[in-house]
């Protein structure tokens, strides 16, 4: 692994920079202008849980896994790389800056699991973004610097330029040191399981989506890239377990645009999967909102991360709106499988307004740094988000708010 991921290692004996006092008091004071019917979630006060991790030592029958939403690059995105590569020195664009939220929770967790939706284009150009993308590829070294291992690269506009694009794609994350899933530059490796030593465990990614727009595999090779279907999954499962996987993580791209809920192809697969045995967490992407989370049988299910950063054109507030989740995961003495002990979740806003930036929403609200309109909309992506990913009763089931980084 890069050097940035053997820095992980050093997890449990770090400094959290935690400030929830601060914001259970912002929240206190808004709380009267709240409807009743939609009160502000509490925030989980974390000075004993940060005692507790700074005390315990990195142990390898233990590791946190976070996942982020899509990472979509829209055009409208790249004048702020632009200006924030000046600053930074990075290049011609710098992505990381917009990434900083969530930098935190990436960087110091055991893997980052990120989702690229568009194919790159060579350095220089031409770019293109919606609907047809042929994104910056500096965003694969901008993700590698934020701390991401691993990301899944399977979408509906994986076919957007082609076979040069998936190509392109992958070879920019190779070269940035970020493992990929889900679509592939020769049938060989359409083959391979992806798979990453974390804490000394081995720990599988599986990457489909539902389709490509209408589009048909480049060069009639539908190896280049996974379609979401029962039994390959669950046969790659049972392959990567064959390998020496002690953990099987799927990225599903589906879903419904802007629907916050689980959609009939969702309702469906998802119990399936989740109670085969063979996967032990599901991350979806591909709705741009957040969806809910579910827990089935021992399985997590997050039907939707929504965004990490993007910048649709098409109206409505939820589409600005994104979820991390955290997931521990834990081999208890005696048991053969590893199972999720802790799972944990952070809202997310991406700004609309210079600078772009995506933001963790509880500590955002704890600072005194925005006006009295982003802290409004701020609190409506904290409502909106906490009950959309309690709707299918994962609280009852465990899932809580992430003490922020």
């Amino acid at each position: 692994m890069r050097l940035t991921r053997h820095l992980k290692n050093d997890r449990r004996a770090r400094l959290l920079t935690l400030v929830g006092a601060g914001l259970c008091a912002v929240l206190a004071s808004c709380s009267s202008s709240a409807p009743a019917s939609k009160p502000i979630p509490a925030v989980p006060t974390p000075s004993a849980q940060t005692s507790q991790q700074a005390s315990s030592a990195p142990k390898d029958d233990e590791f946190t896994l976070v996942a982020t939403g899509d990472v979509l690059l829209h055009d409208a995105l790249w004048p702020q790389a632009r200006k924030d590569a000046k600053r930074t020195g990075q290049g011609a664009m710098d992505f990381q800056p917009m990434m900083e939220g969530v930098e935190p929770y990436v960087s110091k967790a055991d893997v980052g699991l990120c989702h690229l939706e568009t194919p790159l284009a060579k350095l220089g150009g031409p770019y293109y973004g919606y609907p047809s993308f042929s994104a910056p590829p500096q965003v694969a070294d901008s993700l590698a610097r934020v701390g991401f291992d691993v990301c899944s690269t399977v979408s509906n506009h994986t076919f957007d330029q082609g076979v040069a694009g998936v190509e392109r794609t992958l070879d920019a994350l190779d070269a940035a040191g970020v493992k990929h899933a889900g679509s592939a530059r020769t049938q060989k490796e359409s083959r391979k399981i992806t798979t990453l030593k974390v804490n000394g465990v081995k720990v599988a990614f599986l990457a489909y989506t539902y389709g490509f727009n209408g589009s048909s595999a480049p060069a009639g090779q539908p190896w280049r890239a996974n379609v979401i279907d029962q039994n390959k999954i669950l046969d790659d499962a049972t392959r990567a377990r064959r390998n020496g996987a002690e953990v099987v993580v799927a990225s599903l791209h589906w879903g419904t645009e802007y629907q916050q809920s689980a959609n009939p192809q969702q309702a469906e697969l998802a119990p399936v999967l989740a109670k085969s045995g063979k996967l032990d967490l599901i991350i979806s992407h591909h709705a741009h909102v957040v969806e809910p989370i579910q827990k089935i049988g021992r399985t997590w299910v997050v039907y939707g991360l929504g965004n990490m950063i993007a910048n649709h054109e098409t109206a409505g507030a939820a589409n600005a709106e994104g979820l991390l989740t955290r997931f521990t995961f834990e081999r208890k003495p005696g048991a053969r499988r590893f199972r999720v002990s802790k799972a944990e979740y952070v809202p997310l806003l991406m700004t609309k307004t210079a600078p772009r930036r995506v933001l963790d929403v509880r500590k955002a609200l704890s600072t005194k740094e925005y006006g009295s309109a982003t802290r409004g909309r701020l609190l409506q992506a904290l409502r909106r988000t906490t009950t959309v990913v309690n709707s299918m009763g994962a609280a009852k089931d465990g899932l809580v708010p992430a003490p922020f980084e």
